[in-house]
């Protein structure tokens, strides 16, 4: 794959979507949304259904899947003035102390005290410690033993609600058990792994029953999902911290998989840095790993880990945009892009999916490093 200038200039991935494009309501079933197969350079594109993935993988394959569960992250406060505010937990700091994303942020400085407020539970007074200078976001005392996602989880159990992306408008026929995968068992984020949201129970037995594996990563899906990119110039460019976990069975089960001549399929681009930000960490090769990655993914670079690709459809001048363009070309991705606005295609969240096979990913020019 040849690259240009382009490919290091964040202007280079903008492209116009109509707001209807953005889709506001989730397939039922899951499996039902439509799926982009990307093409080989000499070929045109096809259309199937999620379900027809069945058709695309073969047995012996290894799909993996980000096990996370979205936190009930969203909490309605009060300042001492009695203004109505939100906050949005995004990651624990130790001691009950956890980042928020908070607004009015006029009401959060340092010192100043504001209550969670919700029907029927009494209020519950919070601290504002500090403003982190990283994120722009507050450290909020919370009760000292809410340490972590599962400590905390009884309080937002009763104070919390699901934290939808701010483009999906509230709407009767959609309930929170939508915005969670059906694998969804770990804790921890604030948004979900999109891609898994095509998968309902009836596709992954299919899948099974086709002998094709099913292995978990976790990467908890945090405040760089909610950062948009701003600096024209790439090369330098970092992204937010990410907890991810690659657990030994996965790495023994991606092993197996290499020795049966079968194909490493990420389902989803949390589960692409889960895997190459541990594999990168390691030298290139992948190995069990717990602990925050920082990793960015753009044309240019190497995978070492994964043959092919779900996703969804993806923002404007967006990271993912970016790590997507390194499988298949920024160039030939937003053709693709186009060609799915001008079919209907469904974007983000609860939009459409895109399947990017192993061959493809062979044919543009990635290899991983052996």
């Amino acid at each position: 794959m040849i690259y240009s200038d382009l490919d290091t200039k964040l202007s280079s991935y903008d492209f116009y979507l109509p707001r209807e494009h953005i889709s506001q309501i989730p397939v039922e079933p899951r499996h039902n949304a439509r799926m982009l197969i990307v093409p080989l350079p000499s070929e045109k594109s096809n259309h199937a259904r999620v379900w027809d993935l069945i058709d695309q993988v073969k047995p012996n394959d290894l799909l993996i899947v980000n096990n996370t569960k979205v936190l009930r992250a969203r909490l309605i406060t009060r300042s001492l003035t009695g203004s109505r505010g939100e906050l949005l937990l995004i990651e624990p700091r130790g001691n009950g102390q956890w980042l928020c994303i908070g607004k009015p942020s006029k009401f959060l400085y340092p010192g100043n005290q504001i209550s969670l407020e919700k029907q029927g539970q009494p209020l519950l007074w919070l601290k504002v410690l500090e403003i982190d200078n990283i994120t722009g976001g507050r450290i909020i005392q919370f009760p000292s033993d809410f340490a972590d996602p599962v400590s905390i989880q009884p309080l937002l159990s009763l104070y919390g609600d699901i934290p939808l992306p701010p483009y999906i408008l509230p709407h009767e026929n959609v309930k929170s058990e939508h915005y969670q995968t059906r694998y969804a068992t770990k804790l921890g984020s604030v948004a979900a792994p999109t891609a898994g949201l095509h998968f309902s129970d009836e596709l992954l037995e299919g899948l099974q029953l086709k002998q094709v594996g099913i292995a978990n990563v976790t990467l908890h899906v945090g405040l760089g999902t909610f950062r948009p990119l701003t600096a024209e110039n790439l090369n330098g460019l970092k992204i937010h911290s990410e907890w991810v976990e690659v657990p030994p069975e996965t790495v023994d089960a991606i092993n197996a998989c290499r020795a049966s001549k079968g194909r490493v399929i990420a389902i989803g681009t949390t589960s692409v840095r889960a895997l190459e930000g541990s594999s990168q960490l390691h030298g290139g090769k992948l190995q069990p790993f717990s602990g925050y990655i920082e990793i960015v993914i753009k044309p240019g670079y190497r995978f070492n880990v994964i043959d092919g690709l779900l996703t969804n459809f993806h923002f404007p001048k967006s990271s993912l945009l970016l790590l997507v363009s390194a499988l298949i070309g920024r160039k030939n991705l937003l053709s693709l892009y186009q060609e799915a606005i001008g079919l209907g295609y469904r974007f983000f969240s609860y939009g459409d999916a895109m399947w990017i096979p192993p061959q493809v990913i062979t044919q543009y020019g990635q290899y991983r490093n052996e």
